[in-house]
C-alpha cells in the first residue's frame, strides 16, 4: 500500500477536479482501485503503488488543464486516463488554451484531443486538408469552426459545405418534397454545425448574402471557388471522378478541408471510394495534408468509443463486397 498526497493551490481548483457529486475522482478511483480523499489544500492517494502513480499523473494532468482555464468533463478525465495508461501524460501539456471560435451562445471551441489539435493545426497551415476517422471525433464540427473563424477575422468571403447525397440503404425518390427536399436531410448535420456556430438567423441572413452555402456535391461541377473555406462531408461516399471533380474546384485563396470515414462506405458494390484514393495519391503534395484519427478521439457519449474499438478488436466490419 502506498500512500501519496498532491498539494492543490486553490480551493477552486478542488471542486473542478472532483467534479459535480464527485464523478471526476470516482473514474479515477474505479479506473486504478485507488482511495482519493480531500483534506484542506491537501489530496491523499492511496492504493497499489503502481496505479497509485498513474493515477497521480492523471490528477496532475487535469490540475495542469485547469491552470489553462479548460472545463473539465467525463471526456477529458478518460482521454487524460488513456493517454497515461500509454505513457504519454507529458503530451498533455499540449492541449488546452486554444479557442478557434465562439459559437452563437458564447461557448467557446477547443481542440479536446491530440488528434483535434493536430487537425486544427493542419488546417490552418495547409490549403487542403484531409480528416479521416471515425464517427464523433469532430471532423466536421472543427471544420466549420475553422471555416467561421475564417470568415469572421474576413480571411475568406464565402462558406461552402457540401457532401454526396448517397443513401445508406433508403432511396432518395421515396422522400417527400421537391429535389431540394430530398437532399436536405443528407446535408442536416451540415447545418446543425453552422447553426450552432452563428444562430438560426444569422446563418439566415448569410445564406440570403450567398455568404453561406450548403449543396450536394453533384452542384460544385463546373465552378471556381474563389476566396471560399470549402468541406467536403462524408467524402468516403465519393468515386474517384467526383472527388477529382471537387479538388479541381480550388480557386484563389481558398482552403478546402475533406473529411470521411472509411469504415462507412455506401457506395455499390465494386466502386472504389475516392476519399481512399486521395489519401494516397495526393500524399506527397505540398500543401495537402492527411490526418487521421483514432478511436481515442472520439468526443461523443463513451459508448460510441466502445462500439468503435469493439468492431476493430473484432474485426467485425461491415462488409464492403469489394469496393474498397
Amino acid at each position: 500500500m502506498l500512500e501519496q498526497i498532491i498539494n492543490i493551490d486553490r480551493m477552486e481548483q478542488a471542486v473542478a477536479l472532483f467534479g459535480t457529486f464527485d464523478e471526476n475522482i470516482r473514474l479515477i478511483q474505479n479506473e486504478y482501485m485507488v482511495t482519493v480523499v480531500c483534506r484542506g489544500s491537501e489530496l491523499k492517494i492511496s492504493g497499489d503503488p503502481e496505479n497509485v502513480s498513474k493515477a497521480v499523473k492523471v490528477i496532475e494532468s487535469l490540475l495542469t488543464l485547469l491552470n489553462k482555464g479548460e472545463a473539465l468533463s467525463e471526456q477529458n478525465v478518460r482521454y487524460c486516463m488513456s493517454l497515461v495508461n500509454d505513457g504519454n501524460e507529458q503530451r498533455i501539456e499540449q492541449l488546452g488554451g486554444d479557442c478557434i471560435c465562439i459559437t452563437s451562445k458564447g461557448r467557446p471551441v477547443k481542440p479536446k484531443t491530440l488528434g483535434q489539435k493536430s487537425y486544427c493545426t493542419a488546417i490552418q497551415k495547409n490549403t487542403v486538408t484531409i480528416g479521416v476517422g471515425p464517427a464523433g471525433t469532430g471532423k466536421t464540427y472543427l471544420a466549420v469552426a475553422m471555416a467561421v473563424a475564417a470568415f469572421r477575422a474576413r480571411a475568406i468571403n464565402r462558406i461552402i459545405l457540401t457532401r454526396p447525397a448517397v443513401e445508406a440503404g433508403e432511396k432518395l425518390g421515396f422522400l417527400p418534397g421537391d429535389l431540394q427536399s430530398k437532399v436536405d436531410p443528407y446535408l442536416r448535420p451540415l447545418y446543425d454545425a453552422l447553426f450552432d456556430m452563428l444562430g438560426a438567423e444569422t446563418y439566415q441572413k448569410y445564406v440570403e448574402r450567398g455568404n453561406i452555402e450548403v449543396a450536394p456535391l453533384a452542384y460544385m461541377r463546373g465552378r471556381t471557388l474563389d476566396d471560399s473555406f470549402i468541406i467536403l462531408d462524408e467524402a468516403q461516399n465519393t468515386t474517384p471522378e467526383q472527388m477529382k471533380m471537387f479538388l479541381t474546384r480550388l480557386g484563389f485563396n481558398s482552403k478546402m478541408v475533406i473529411t470521411g470515414d472509411i469504415t462507412q462506405i455506401d457506395l455499390p458494390g465494386g466502386v472504389r471510394s475516392g476519399l481512399k484514393d486521395a489519401v494516397r495519391i495526393l500524399r506527397d503534395i505540398e500543401g495537402i495534408e492527411s490526418v487521421m484519427f483514432s478511436a481515442k478521439d472520439v468526443v461523443r457519449n463513451r459508448l460510441v468509443m466502445d462500439i468503435i474499438k469493439a468492431y476493430e478488436n473484432v474485426g467485425n466490419k461491415p462488409k464492403d463486397n469489394g469496393k474498397r
